[in-house]
């Protein structure tokens, strides 16, 4: 393998090979990031905070590792990490003011993982606030910009994970996704963008939004190197009763040259009106890519689709509604003292949070207020069967289904600030699969208007092996994971 003069330009696999055959060094790769974030970071604003001493003093310990020969995935691979996942050596603020400057007296497994491994890290990612929004410009301490616009939002929560991909900052990152916020980022930044399924991967140590939705994956360029993070990272863990005890596979095992055989559902239901002509042409084409492959497409029905966002936004503030009461200013975060106990609450809670977490906890509060918990929170519950049902008699006729990932581009900075129900519909596509706790990616389909267009791919839980060699396979045929940012 010829090496790039930029080995930015290197995926994870490619770095892991020339790591091994001593053609770099990791300090050598990590020096050409902390270079390129140094370059376009300005601009960008993907990371909250950086890691330079800490990268680089595991760099030199991952090429130590390396030359003793103790080796993993990704020892001396420079990665990111969303900034609501607990770190001891960097503050975790959740894009908050109220966390501005904690720092955890723990790893977030995912974390501690990766740091056995020998990962490095670059540093913590900006997000909207505690992963309330679709766009990133929720957070604190200002917006992240798509490398693909200058004045495009790079979608969210996790947009500042996708955006140092997209913008060669890291060279896989991790996000969390509760309705959407690693798959819509990753559809509007053109990169991979990964859910696994509900179970799959620990979520100990990262900061709770709606605990029976939220999952930890990776971004990355491509899907192999998806598959090498989703690897790296999952797992049963003692320390959360969520995680599933079930095996890790390589997650690469079907990769393949063709898809035959194969069968892939379209769900009538994700042809809805707004959609832009522009990302409905593109998913057609990736359809007819699909079907070139040796995919049979078969239409599926998914009738309480229509439900899925209005039942999310019951539940997953419900749930916030109960997991943001310990930001009180008493264990730990900013504290504002007030005239007494009551008072120091509201202040610390009032000044503390932005008017999208506030807006989140009061219709959670509301929901599960007496009176109204039957009529709202238990209905929605119901609603989210049906929501799962709808998928297991879908999948017992197909291997995976296809749908867009958000039904337009990547929207201007601004535009949705002021309209909260305009803003939520860019998940519309990619909360189904939260509800129904199936692990889905996000893989470029190509451009709309210059704009990245995700294609997204939703499968059987725990069965992210079918779902990557599809996605491998479409990827590998399309070619748009090789078209970069010009940033």
């Amino acid at each position: 393998m010829s090496l790039p003069d930029d080995l930015t330009l290197l995926t994870a696999a490619e770095s892991r090979v020339a790591l091994d055959n001593r053609e770099i060094s990791s300090v050598e790769l990590t020096n050409a990031y902390l270079s390129r974030i140094e370059k376009v970071e300005p601009h960008i604003h993907a990371y909250l905070h950086l890691m330079t001493d800490m990268a680089l003093s595991q760099a030199n310990s991952a090429d130590q590792r390396i030359e003793s020969g103790d080796v993993s995935d990704l020892t001396g691979i420079p990665i990111a990490l969303k900034d609501i996942l607990c770190t001891t050596d960097a503050p975790t603020t959740a894009a908050s003011k109220i966390l501005e400057g904690y720092m955890s007296p723990y790893d977030a497994t995912v974390v501690a993982r990766l740091r056995e491994q020998g990962a490095v890290f670059l540093g913590k990612t900006n997000t909207d606030e505690f992963a309330m929004g679709s766009s990133t410009e929720n957070s604190a301490f200002g917006p992240t910009i798509n490398p693909w616009g200058e004045n495009r939002v790079p979608g969210g929560s996790s947009g500042g994970s996708a955006a140092s991909v997209a913008a060669r900052e890291a060279t896989i990152s991790l996000g969390s996704d509760t309705g959407g916020s690693i798959r819509q980022p990753a559809g509007f930044c053109s990169v991979v963008g990964l859910k696994p399924t509900y179970g799959r991967v620990s979520r100990f140590g990262l900061l709770p939004f709606a605990s029976s939705l939220d999952q930890i994956g990776p971004f990355a360029r491509t899907v192999e190197d998806a598959a090498i993070m989703l690897r790296s990272i999952s797992g049963r863990d003692k320390m959360d009763s969520t995680s599933a005890p079930i095996d890790v596979p390589s997650f690469t095992e079907k990769f393949g040259a063709d898809l035959k055989g194969v069968k892939i559902g379209v769900a009538k239901e994700y042809s809805v009106e707004g959609m832009e002509p522009g990302v409905d042409a593109a998913v057609k084409a990736a359809l007819k890519q699909l079907e070139d492959l040796g995919a049979e497409l078969i239409e599926v029905s998914l009738p309480h689709t229509e439900y899925a966002l209005a039942t999310y936004y019951i539940t997953a503030p419900a749930e916030a509604s109960a997991n943001l009461a310990r930001y009180d200013g008493v264990r730990f975060g900013n504290r504002i003292e007030g005239d007494d106990l009551i008072d120091t609450y509201k202040r610390t809670r009032g000044q503390g949070f932005g008017p999208e977490v506030k807006r989140r906890i009061m219709l959670g509060t509301y929901a599960l207020s007496s009176g109204y918990y039957d009529a709202y929170y238990v209905k929605a519950q119901k609603v989210r069967t049906l929501i799962k049902q709808d998928f297991d008699a879908a999948f017992e006729q197909v291997d995976a289904i296809v749908a867009p990932t958000s039904p337009t581009v990547a929207f201007e900075l601004g535009s949705r600030t002021n309209d909260p129900y305009a803003m939520y519909l860019a998940d519309v596509f990619t909360i189904p699969a939260n509800m129904a706790g199936i692990p889905g990616v996000s893989v470029p389909a190509g451009f709309s208007d210059g704009m990245p267009v995700g294609l997204q791919l939703l499968g059987k839980a725990f069965d992210e092996s079918t779902l990557l060699g599809i996605a491998h396979a479409y990827e590998q045929a399309a070619g748009f994971y090789k078209e970069l940012a010009e940033v």
